[in-house]
């Protein structure tokens, strides 16, 4: 009885991770699909997906987009990450301070995170120049080549670092090979002083600043990062970098971090480029 009971207790795991899988693929593909599209990107048979696709719009978690059978994401996904967003303080918070960076800097302001072993930009204000960036909020990158990457991994020891990011995640967009070890020397130089900045490997022509947001076990788990035109930045590079980690430091001890006496901040803003 018990290897019954295990054995349904297990399928239903791994229809709920479908589930979230299925959602996640509807999220990064930003468009309506059909079941048997579904199925195919995600490699998965078609009998079970057609039936998790029912059973989430009978929950109203996916819903019909016109009229030859697509569906994508339902509204009671807004609703669930409204509520989300109300009770999760570093959202709620950054949303705020992303506001005030944007309009001190005039630059684009983002909070990012990890979301697997990938990098994402969480929240987005954009800069009042008239000057656009191309990457989304909530488009997985590769970590390795972001400046907020540096720091989201500084938790971990070198191996967990390698065995965390894929390998094909060194490969930068020019085609061209970070060496790991870089990489690393790179994460622990940024824990160090306490933020990153670099010309940006994603975008061209733009310079890329990073701070750390801690929580109360000194974990860092949220960037706040500025993207300027590579002039701009270079040029502002002290004040923008001020802006940053004081915001970030007011936020972090929102969260319940106690900052070391000892830790980079503002004053050291002027340091490594």
């Amino acid at each position: 009885m018990d290897d019954v009971s295990d054995d349904m207790t297990n399928r239903r795991a791994r229809g709920l991770d479908r589930a979230f899988e299925i959602m996640n693929f509807l999220r990064l593909k930003r468009t309506p699909l059909r079941p048997n599209e579904i199925a195919s990107g995600i490699g998965a048979p078609r009998s079970s997906v057609y039936e998790l696709v029912n059973l989430l719009m009978r929950q109203g978690v996916l819903e019909y987009r016109g009229e030859d059978g697509r569906v994508f994401l339902g509204r009671k996904l807004y609703f669930l990450g409204m509520a989300y967003a109300e009770q999760f303080d570093l959202m709620r918070e950054c949303d705020k301070l992303l506001t005030h960076i944007a309009e001190e800097t005039r630059e684009t302001a983002q909070m990012c995170l990890l979301e697997g072993n990938k990098y994402t930009v969480a929240q987005m204000k954009e800069g009042l120049r008239p000057f656009r960036i191309s990457s989304n909020v909530g488009d997985p990158v590769s970590i390795a080549w972001t400046a907020s990457g540096r720091l989201l991994v500084a938790h971990m020891s070198d191996q967990e670092i390698l065995d965390f990011i894929p390998k094909e995640d060194f490969q930068l967009p020019n085609g061209q090979w970070l060496d790991p070890a870089q990489f690393i020397a790179e994460v622990r130089e940024a824990s160090r002083v306490g933020y990153y900045t670099f010309n940006s490997a994603v975008e061209n022509f733009t310079h890329c600043f990073a701070v750390p947001v801690y929580q109360a076990d000194n974990i860092c788990i949220a960037t706040l990062c500025l993207v300027a035109p590579r002039e701009d930045g270079l040029k502002n590079h002290a004040s923008y970098l001020k802006t940053l980690l004081d915001a970030a430091a007011d936020l972090s001890s929102r969260l319940g971090h106690v900052a070391d006496e000892h830790a980079p901040g503002a004053a050291r803003a002027g340091g490594r480029r």
